[in-house]
């Protein structure tokens, strides 16, 4: 009879990335609620606070996300007041994504998430050293991944 290890759950790479993803975001929602935003919306201020006054593109590229998937995303935060969407006066195809002030504010409020993530799940069995290492090594399967992909 013919064995299907490669098809059980526990020895996929796939489930355990997928879980812990699902379950650091949870812990993020706290913090989110407190601001108003939700983790994606997060992730597109991180962009703008790092590089204000990017293309939709260059958002996507990013996120590793289609454009599609972003432009409803930054419609909604627009009409949140978070940034502001022009269309460039070089390109008209292009549109150009910035913080709006109350954008640049959360920045100030939003500055404290990451360390008080990193405290909630501090433990002892899980050294903040291996996780920088384990972080590391998600970025080099992402840039293997997406060295062909274009968003």
């Amino acid at each position: 009879m013919l064995e299907y290890d490669q098809l059980k759950l526990e020895n996929q790479l796939c489930f355990p990335v997928y879980a812990a993803s699902r379950l650091i975001i949870r812990e993020y929602q706290p913090f989110l609620y407190k601001l108003g935003i939700t983790y994606p919306q997060y992730l597109v201020l991180m962009v703008l606070w790092e590089t204000d006054g990017i293309t939709v593109n260059e958002i996507s590229g990013k996120l590793i996300l289609n454009t599609n998937t972003v432009t409803p995303l930054l419609k909604r935060m627009e009409g949140m007041g978070l940034i502001k969407r022009v269309r460039s006066t070089c390109d008209e195809r292009k549109v150009l994504i910035s913080l709006s002030d109350k954008g640049k504010i959360m920045r100030e409020k939003a500055a404290l998430i990451p360390l008080q993530l990193v405290e909630k799940i501090n433990d002892e069995s899980i050294d903040l050293n291996k996780l920088m290492e384990l972080k590391e090594t998600l970025n080099r399967l992402i840039g293997l991944l997406t060295k062909s992909d274009r968003y």
